[in-house]
């Protein structure tokens, strides 16, 4: 032990009580807008439906016609891991995670559309089919052959559809409730936003919802979806996808990119319209920095390339999809749209391996980082945050076990959650 050293100071305690006292408003302001990520499970993929082909067997033949897929054009793990590229070490597990997970969980989110993929029908044709959607929806939570997260797609807020979509958001709604009461899992994604008045305009329909309801004021939440060049800049030069992100009160659960129309409203031409696409990649990058600790979270757009035909054009179309996934995951993009069952094989190939080719890695710096052991790098709680999320997606959408992660790392689940949602104090690390 050294010489104690003498401490001084020069300032009254006053000094500290009255700054603390001026970012009173920002310390509120900063919890409110910024509350960080909610902790709760992201799906790592968005399936639509149109609102008339959905039926109670959706789900099932999606997997089945995946399933399919994969018996016709990759029927074992090696022939599936060589069209895309799949190191030898993890074609085994990635092969046998893709196949029992399209057995188990095909979908993790799905939207019936009475948008684009439905298109205008007669007023008693879509009260119709938005009524059986609830009912459909309510069934599969109910007798557990429901998606993790299911809900509609209505038509924008734009004058010309505006009354048709509070309408079928209004029946949907209604009938969820008149079967027992809105899913867990229930999601709503507004499309074609624009401006910040249009979240607002959609808030004061659900709010109007739920008091009608009885329901407690929030209850409902939305995501938004991206496609126009004036919700990324507005005419003021500003970012509006920030403003529609106040404007949700709370009630945004994500951004979602809608790539085609997107391109097109920048001008891009057919054969170029794709996710990694320069304008695509402006317009994320904006998303992703507007929803940084907002709770809000970026989904990816998807791709038209549908994997049909024979084996060679299937295969082309898989790495394709592939790539794009992959490419999405390295740039923290952890969702995506897929439009058709043959896109599931690689949507979860692509995740699967993103997740299993970092397990030890990130693992191995996780346990050094509590074991405070250094390494060849320094990691920072920053870090630990990332690993933790990283390894927590990866458990949640089957990619890891819980059990391997314990193993490696020496951490619970519960651990993992705290190191990704970090609170103020001591971080307190249990045994497996």
């Amino acid at each position: 032990m050294g010489q104690q050293e003498k401490v001084a100071t020069s300032l009254a305690g006053a000094v500290s009580e009255e700054i603390s006292a001026s970012l009173t408003a920002v310390d509120a302001e900063l919890a409110r807008r910024y509350p960080g990520d909610p902790g709760t499970r992201q799906p790592v993929h968005t399936v639509y439906v149109p609102g008339d082909v959905f039926e109670p067997g959706t789900l099932r033949s999606w997997g089945d016609q995946a399933l399919a897929a994969l018996d016709e054009h990759a029927p074992d793990a090696s022939s599936f891991a060589a069209v895309l590229g799949i190191p030898e070490e993890l074609a085994g597990p990635v092969h046998d995670r893709v196949r029992a997970k399209l057995e188990r969980e095909p979908v993790e989110d799905l939207r019936i559309d009475f948008e684009d993929g439905y298109g205008p029908r007669p007023d008693a044709e879509e009260d119709e089919a938005a009524a059986r959607a609830a009912r459909l929806v309510s069934e599969a939570y109910a007798n557990g052959t429901a998606a993790p997260y299911m809900g509609i797609r209505m038509k924008c807020m734009e004058a010309g559809v505006r009354d048709r979509g509070i309408r079928t958001t209004d029946v949907f709604l209604t009938g969820l409730m008149e079967a027992g009461g809105l899913p867990e899992g229930l999601v709503l994604t507004l499309p074609k936003v624009t401006y910040p008045e249009q979240v607002t305009a959609f808030v004061q329909l659900l709010e109007a919802f739920e008091k009608a309801h009885g329901l407690d004021a929030g209850r409902i939440g939305f995501e938004i979806q991206i496609e126009t060049s004036q919700s990324i800049l507005a005419a003021d030069g500003t970012a509006a996808v920030a403003r529609m992100i106040d404007a949700a009160r709370g009630r945004a659960t994500g951004l979602h990119y809608g790539t085609f129309d997107y391109s097109a409203c920048v001008g891009v031409s057919a054969a170029y319209q794709a996710s990694d696409h320069p304008a695509a990649d402006h317009a994320k990058a904006v998303m992703q920095v507007a929803a940084a600790g907002t709770g809000v979270r970026v989904s990816d757009g998807s791709t038209n390339v549908l994997p049909v035909g024979p084996t060679d054009r299937v295969h082309e179309a898989w790495r394709l999809h592939y790539g794009l996934t992959r490419r999405a995951l390295a740039r923290a993009y952890y969702q995506g749209w897929d439009m058709h069952p043959g896109h599931l094989p690689t949507r979860y190939a692509a995740v699967y391996a993103f997740y299993r080719e970092g397990l030890e890695p990130a693992a191995a710096r996780l346990a050094a980082y509590v074991a405070k052991a250094g390494g060849d790098v320094m990691d920072e709680p920053a870090t630990a945050k990332a690993l933790s999320g990283y390894l927590l997606r990866g458990i949640d959408c089957g990619a890891l076990d819980t059990a391997e992660v314990a193993r490696l790392t020496g951490l619970t689940r519960a651990d993992l959650d705290a190191f990704a949602s970090p609170r103020r104090g001591d971080l307190t690390v249990t045994a497996p």
